[in-house]
């Protein structure tokens, strides 16, 4: 049996197919998975639509753990150059933000005053960015809801007679 190393592209034939992935057999009778989020950009919801049995393809190793089961994916085998469909994503993530970094769409604009996330130097925002712009939109939206709706219902506590 030959060694695998992770990040190498090497060729497999499709041995077996799972309601999870796929089993590929590499050179050497080594056999490896292609997980079924690994198997194409789009969502698969059937391995089957896919892949057959004996089909080859072309698969890049991403890990080999101590047991020695080896993750193979097939998206990340493909290089990809940069596509129409990419830059329209990415010009739309730009639009979608003013430089001062509040949206142009919507009613969310709180003013000049509001402090929202730098932009990194790729004109994208970090995870961790996101995920804050998240959470303080979402508690002004609830503190909005709630004041709204405590005030059609007589506020706190207020008795009807």
């Amino acid at each position: 049996m030959s060694t695998v190393e992770v990040g190498a592209k090497l060729e497999g034939k499709v041995t077996g197919i799972t309601n999870f992935g796929a089993f590929i057999e590499l050179q050497g009778g080594i056999t490896g998975l292609v997980h079924i989020s690994e198997i194409a950009d789009s969502y698969v919801k059937d391995v089957k639509d896919h892949l057959k049995v004996e089909d080859v393809v072309t698969v890049k190793v991403l890990h080999v753990d101590a047991g020695g089961k080896i993750g193979l994916s097939i998206k990340k085998a493909v290089d990809k150059p940069v596509t129409a469909e990419r830059e329209r994503t990415t010009s739309h993530v730009q639009r979608e933000f003013s430089r001062d970094g509040n949206r142009e769409r919507g009613n969310f604009n709180k003013g000049a005053n509001d402090r929202r996330p730098s932009i990194t130097s790729n004109n994208r925002l970090s995870f961790e960015d996101k995920m804050s712009r998240f959470l303080k939109d979402s508690e002004e939206r609830m503190t909005s809801l709630k004041k709204n709706t405590e005030g059609k219902r007589g506020g706190r506590g207020a008795r009807r007679d």
